[in-house]
Formats: structure tokens, sequence, C-alpha cells
């Protein structure tokens, strides 16, 4: 073989192989990282725009909305142990927390998804945005790998970094949006545009914050958490520079009591009335400021 088929080979090989995987969903897992690390390729359902989703609750648009996201679905199974699937134990919490709202009332609620199907991961946080939405919940459950000891929830909001990265992003995308938080933007300067998303996605970052805090101080002794609970990093669930959003990590199905406890009726019970209460305490504080 001449040097130049090799050299074609080389490039080629990897294309075909992320192509093929992409085609099929396959997982590829790669052990030698020293932990249960998984490369997925996923293939959305459909290339066209997600539908937006029914709204549930009063039919009164000056009640809050908020959207609840149950994360992976479809051919992304997410976290998986014990028997146990990522995308079961969140769709079920995200139905859980719907129906406890929906019996207390005053909040309008619609769920990016209700039941098994797959959605892009940026499109779930937009789908909330175009719905105008005051609060994003995202759920999720965690795996620890080899390491089924480790255990407990944990409430994750956007890091100050990526807040920061992802407001100039949405500035240069968006410099021609009509409003943002309420604000004007339309026909701004790309400067003053920059400065209006920055000032959104820290109000933003303050109501995510103050909304996580309230989750803790709802769910202590009734939820278990992880000994440091409340975390920020650079999740894509959570950039949305117009709009509070939390992404709650519910357990490690990694863990035999918690995968047990994350798949019982009883705690789904207790996730629901926590959540709902931590959300209705937060719109209150919204009203009255």
């Amino acid at each position: 073989m001449t040097l130049r088929a090799h050299i074609l080979l080389i490039v080629l090989l990897p294309v075909l192989l992320f192509a093929g995987l992409a085609a099929t969903g396959t997982k590829l897992s790669v052990p030698a990282l020293g932990r249960e690390y998984v490369l997925r390729l996923l293939m959305p359902d459909t290339a066209e725009r997600v539908a937006l989703p029914n709204v549930l609750g009063p039919d009164d648009p000056s009640r809050p909305l908020v959207v609840i996201d149950a994360g992976h679905g479809g051919r992304d199974p997410g976290a998986v142990g014990q028997g146990v699937r990522e995308k079961d134990i969140t769709l079920a919490l995200a139905l859980a927390l719907r129906d406890e709202l929906l019996e207390q009332g005053g909040t309008r609620i619609a769920l990016t998804r209700s039941d098994d199907r797959l959605l892009v991961l940026g499109e779930r946080p937009e789908i909330a945005r175009r719905m105008d939405a005051d609060l994003f919940l995202s759920i999720h459950a965690d795996s620890a790998g080899e390491k089924s000891d480790v255990g407990g929830a944990s409430i994750y909001t956007l890091s100050n970094r990526a807040s920061s990265q992802a407001a100039a992003r949405f500035a240069a995308r968006e410099n021609d949006a009509d409003r943002l938080n309420g604000i004007s933007i339309e026909g701004q300067s790309e400067e003053v545009s920059s400065i209006l998303v920055e000032l959104s996605q820290r109000r933003s970052q303050e109501q995510s914050n103050e909304f996580a805090s309230l989750i803790l101080r709802e769910g202590e002794g009734r939820l278990a958490f992880h000994p440091s609970p409340k975390r920020s990093a650079a999740l894509a669930v959570l950039r949305a520079p117009d709009m509070p959003s939390v992404l709650f990590e519910s357990g490690f199905v990694t863990n035999p009591e918690e995968a047990q406890r994350l798949t019982s009726e009883e705690w789904r019970q207790e996730f629901a009335e926590t959540m709902a209460r931590a959300i209705r305490i937060y719109f209150a504080r919204r009203s009255q400021g």
C-alpha cells in the first residue's frame, strides 16, 4: 500500500467509525479511562423543530409557567445501574411533579417530554424559552461507576464563567431578537446588546441560585442530599440567558439502596411534594418582588 493510501486510510477510518455510530446510536465504552465512560452519538427522532408541548393548569397567562424536563429518553437511556435506567426515573419524577402541581393549582406546567422519546439536548431549554417559561427544571440521575456507596441528590446551577461565555454567545447569535427578559434589544449595537444579555444572564443566575437554595431548604430531612449538594457547572441545559434554570440530580442509580428508593412510589411522591413546595414559595417571592 502506498504512503498516500496509508494517509487516506488513517483519515477516513475515524470518519467512517463516527458516522456508523451516529447512524446506529451505538455506545462506545472506554474502560481505560478508569470508570464507565460512554461515547454516545445519538440522532434526534426527527430533524424537524420540536413542537411545543401543551400547557396544563390554569387557563390564565398571568400565572407562572414552569417547564419540567425529564432528562434523556428514547435511544438514550442515560445512566444505568442496578437494572435501573436514568431515563425511566426522570420521566416518572417529572410526571409525579406535574400531577402534584396540577393538584395544588395556581401554576401552569409543561413537560419537554411526557413519554419515552429522544430530544436534542439544546432543544430542551429552547422549548422553555419559546414558551416564555418563568422557571426551567431539568431532572436527572447520576452514576458513580464501580463506586456503589456514593449517593445523594445534588442541585446544579450555571457556573459564573460559563454564564458569561453563554451570554456572549447568545448576544452574538441573537443580536436582532425582539426582547430579552422584558428588555428590548432589537436594533441595538453589538456592544449594547452584549451588556443587556450579560445583565439578563446575571439576573437569571441569581434567581436560579435562589430556587436551588429553596430546594435544599424544603428538602431537608425529606430528600437525601449529597454531602456537597449545591454545585455549579457549564451544563448546556442551564445556559438560557433570560430564564432561571436548575438541574436536579435525584441520586445515583449505581447505589443499590438509592436505586431502590428512586424507583419507589413513596419517594417519588416525597420528591413531588418537596419540589412543588419549593416552586410555590419561589413564585410567591417573585410576585412580591
